[in-house]
Protein backbone atom coordinates (compact mmCIF):
# COMPACT_ATOMS: atom_id res chain seq x y z
CA UNK A 1 0.00 0.00 0.00
CA UNK A 2 1.17 3.54 -0.79
CA UNK A 3 0.04 6.58 1.13
CA UNK A 4 0.83 10.25 0.54
CA UNK A 5 1.25 13.10 2.98
CA UNK A 6 1.02 16.60 1.56
CA UNK A 7 3.47 18.17 3.99
CA UNK A 8 4.38 21.83 4.45
CA UNK A 9 5.64 21.89 8.02
CA UNK A 10 3.95 23.54 10.97
CA UNK A 11 1.72 22.07 13.65
CA UNK A 12 -1.00 20.97 11.23
CA UNK A 13 1.55 19.32 8.94
CA UNK A 14 3.09 17.50 11.87
CA UNK A 15 -0.31 16.15 12.93
CA UNK A 16 -0.96 14.92 9.37
CA UNK A 17 2.46 13.29 9.30
CA UNK A 18 1.98 11.54 12.65
CA UNK A 19 -1.45 10.23 11.64
CA UNK A 20 -0.07 8.94 8.33
CA UNK A 21 2.84 7.29 10.17
CA UNK A 22 0.48 5.53 12.57
CA UNK A 23 -1.77 4.45 9.69
CA UNK A 24 1.27 3.12 7.82
CA UNK A 25 2.29 1.07 10.86
CA UNK A 26 -1.15 -0.55 10.93
CA UNK A 27 -1.31 -1.24 7.20
CA UNK A 28 2.38 -1.85 6.42
CA UNK A 29 2.25 1.03 3.92
CA UNK A 30 4.98 2.99 2.20
CA UNK A 31 4.68 6.73 2.92
CA UNK A 32 5.40 9.39 0.31
CA UNK A 33 6.01 12.73 2.07
CA UNK A 34 5.76 15.49 -0.50
CA UNK A 35 6.28 19.22 -0.10
CA UNK A 36 4.90 20.73 -3.26
CA UNK A 37 6.03 24.12 -4.49
CA UNK A 38 5.06 25.86 -7.73
CA UNK A 39 8.58 27.08 -8.41
CA UNK A 40 9.70 30.03 -10.48
CA UNK A 41 9.15 33.53 -9.16
CA UNK A 42 6.61 32.21 -6.62
CA UNK A 43 9.35 30.71 -4.44
CA UNK A 44 12.15 32.53 -2.66
CA UNK A 45 15.44 30.94 -1.60
CA UNK A 46 14.17 31.21 1.99
CA UNK A 47 11.02 29.24 1.04
CA UNK A 48 13.12 26.49 -0.50
CA UNK A 49 15.45 26.36 2.49
CA UNK A 50 12.47 26.16 4.86
CA UNK A 51 10.97 23.31 2.82
CA UNK A 52 14.26 21.41 3.10
CA UNK A 53 14.30 21.93 6.90
CA UNK A 54 10.68 20.77 7.13
CA UNK A 55 11.49 17.59 5.18
CA UNK A 56 14.48 16.91 7.45
CA UNK A 57 12.13 17.19 10.43
CA UNK A 58 9.66 14.83 8.74
CA UNK A 59 12.41 12.28 8.11
CA UNK A 60 13.56 12.44 11.74
CA UNK A 61 9.98 11.92 12.88
CA UNK A 62 9.51 8.87 10.64
CA UNK A 63 12.86 7.07 11.06
CA UNK A 64 12.39 5.70 14.62
CA UNK A 65 9.04 4.14 13.67
CA UNK A 66 10.55 1.80 11.08
CA UNK A 67 8.02 2.91 8.46
CA UNK A 68 9.45 2.96 4.95
CA UNK A 69 9.16 6.41 3.42
CA UNK A 70 10.36 8.87 0.82
CA UNK A 71 10.54 12.59 1.69
CA UNK A 72 11.05 15.05 -1.16
CA UNK A 73 10.20 18.38 -2.69
CA UNK A 74 8.15 18.49 -5.83
CA UNK A 75 8.48 21.53 -8.09
CA UNK A 76 6.56 20.99 -11.33
CA UNK A 77 4.96 24.37 -12.03
CA UNK A 78 1.58 23.23 -10.68
CA UNK A 79 -0.35 24.45 -7.68
CA UNK A 80 0.35 22.21 -4.68
CA UNK A 81 -3.18 20.76 -4.87
CA UNK A 82 -2.84 19.86 -8.56
CA UNK A 83 0.65 18.49 -7.96
CA UNK A 84 -0.46 16.20 -5.12
CA UNK A 85 -3.41 14.83 -7.09
CA UNK A 86 -1.19 14.17 -10.11
CA UNK A 87 1.52 12.60 -7.93
CA UNK A 88 -1.09 10.33 -6.36
CA UNK A 89 -2.23 9.11 -9.78
CA UNK A 90 1.32 8.57 -11.03
CA UNK A 91 2.39 6.61 -7.95
CA UNK A 92 -0.65 4.42 -7.24
CA UNK A 93 -1.41 6.20 -3.97
CA UNK A 94 -4.27 4.60 -2.08
CA UNK A 95 -4.78 7.20 0.66
CA UNK A 96 -3.81 10.86 1.07
CA UNK A 97 -3.32 12.80 4.30
CA UNK A 98 -3.42 16.63 4.26
CA UNK A 99 -3.45 19.28 6.93
CA UNK A 100 -5.96 22.09 6.69
CA UNK A 101 -5.79 25.58 8.14
CA UNK A 102 -8.78 27.75 8.91
CA UNK A 103 -9.20 30.60 6.43
CA UNK A 104 -11.72 33.39 6.14
CA UNK A 105 -14.15 33.36 3.22
CA UNK A 106 -12.18 36.14 1.53
CA UNK A 107 -8.92 34.19 1.86
CA UNK A 108 -10.60 31.14 0.35
CA UNK A 109 -11.89 33.18 -2.59
CA UNK A 110 -8.60 34.93 -3.27
CA UNK A 111 -6.16 32.16 -2.50
CA UNK A 112 -8.17 29.01 -3.11
CA UNK A 113 -7.48 25.93 -1.06
CA UNK A 114 -5.00 23.25 -1.98
CA UNK A 115 -6.48 20.83 0.55
CA UNK A 116 -9.95 21.43 -0.88
CA UNK A 117 -8.67 20.71 -4.38
CA UNK A 118 -7.10 17.44 -3.20
CA UNK A 119 -10.25 16.40 -1.34
CA UNK A 120 -12.44 17.04 -4.37
CA UNK A 121 -10.17 15.75 -7.14
CA UNK A 122 -8.21 12.82 -5.70
CA UNK A 123 -9.02 9.30 -6.94
CA UNK A 124 -8.57 7.83 -3.47
CA UNK A 125 -9.67 8.52 0.11
CA UNK A 126 -8.34 11.73 1.65
CA UNK A 127 -8.02 12.32 5.37
CA UNK A 128 -7.82 15.96 6.42
CA UNK A 129 -6.42 17.05 9.76
CA UNK A 130 -6.75 20.45 11.41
Amino acid sequence: MNILVGYNGGDVGERALKLARDYALLTNAFVHIITSMEGGANETPADIQQAEKDLEFASKLMEPSGVKFLARQSVRGLSPGEDLVRYAKENDIEHIFVGIKKKSRTQKMLLGSNARFVILKANCPVTSIK
